[in-house]
């Protein structure tokens, strides 16, 4: 059940969430912690 968790994987999430957070749909609260910005 689910995906493994390979180097490369995790370092494409982190770069997606990166990229949400660049655009405003999401906000880094701490280095590695991703949330919704709140309205």
């Amino acid at each position: 059940m689910g995906l493994p968790l390979t180097p490369n994987g995790v370092q494409n999430v982190r770069a997606k969430l990166k990229r949400l957070a660049g655009r405003g749909i999401l906000v880094e609260t701490e280095p590695g912690l991703f949330t919704q910005p709140r309205p």
